[in-house]
């Protein structure tokens, strides 16, 4: 890692610290230079948004999409190191479940984010099997253990967030409090739980919570603002993927005006060739 990435992930693990944060998430280059030109401190990946842009579904349950139907890791690592090299802030990388259910899978996958010049990423415990959707919470410690493990081995600042998806298969938050507190022991310098939305489950993880938590917001409805979140005492809030689906809702909507209709209206409103030509002349690196 270059000095200039190495002081943009050392600010990006000062941001965890203290306060709170909003980290959004980018799929492609294009869309992190955007969100980069709005003033974010630093940047997301969504594993989402990049498999939808390859034309491809996000990691789900292996009934729905076969295991090979995913996008595969040196596929996402690429994608990774683009947005890295395109934008002057630091990116955090969404590495889905380490890509392998092994510790020294996840390791590896680490060193991987480390070398494409990732500032931090993070390792969850959804499994894809409905039989078994969450990894077995001793072996989900280990992975997490061994994704410390090797950041420290790389010698870099790296910020590893340990996510539980408890609450999005029906776990109890007793059950996610249990999982993120493990994963916090085991080397993770935040948690992530996806799916608690609601003040008062949010208030009860950051009591009950040994580190800072990540908490993701416009994946549904109602969601809470930023001065609450930070108000409740939620350090990092994410977006996932939703600017990418709001994206694609669009793109689906022009599609279908002009297919069934045969109407220009969708263009009301774009962004103009001059606008967009000047904002990516005046961001990225």
């Amino acid at each position: 890692m270059d000095t200039d990435r190495r002081e943009r992930a050392e600010h990006f693990a000062e941001l965890h610290r203290e306060g709170c944060f909003l980290l959004p998430n980018a799929w492609d280059v294009g869309s992190a230079r955007i969100l980069e030109s709005a003033g974010f401190p630093a940047v997301a990946t969504t594993s989402a948004g990049v498999a939808f842009s390859l034309g491809r579904p996000d990691h789900d349950y292996f009934a729905e999409q076969p295991s090979d139907g995913r996008i595969d890791r040196d596929t996402m690592m690429r994608r990774v190191g683009e947005i890295v090299a395109g934008v002057a802030v630091p990116v955090s990388a969404d590495l889905e479940e380490g890509y392998g259910e092994a510790p020294e899978v996840v390791a590896t996958t680490i060193s991987m984010a480390v070398a494409a010049g990732a500032a931090g990423g993070n390792i969850e415990d959804f499994t894809g099997d409905r039989d078994r959707p969450l990894y077995d919470a001793a072996l989900a410690a280990d992975r997490i253990q061994a994704a410390r493990s090797a950041v420290d081995a790389g010698g870099e600042p790296f910020v590893l967030v340990g996510r539980t998806d408890a609450l999005l298969v029906d776990g109890s938050l007793d059950e996610c409090v249990r999982r993120a507190n493990a994963y916090l022991a085991a080397g993770a310098d935040c948690a992530f739980v996806p799916g608690a939305t609601d003040a008062a489950t949010i208030g009860t993880l950051v009591r009950e919570l040994g580190g800072p938590l990540n908490v993701v917001m416009g994946l549904s409805g109602d969601a809470l603002p930023l001065d609450d979140l930070r108000a409740l005492g939620v350090r990092r809030v994410t977006v996932g993927g939703s600017i990418a689906r709001a994206t694609y809702r669009h793109l689906l909507r022009a599609a279908r005006e002009l297919a069934e209709q045969g109407t220009f209206s969708y263009a009301d409103g774009q962004l103009s060739q001059t606008d967009l030509n000047d904002l990516f002349r005046q961001t990225g690196k």
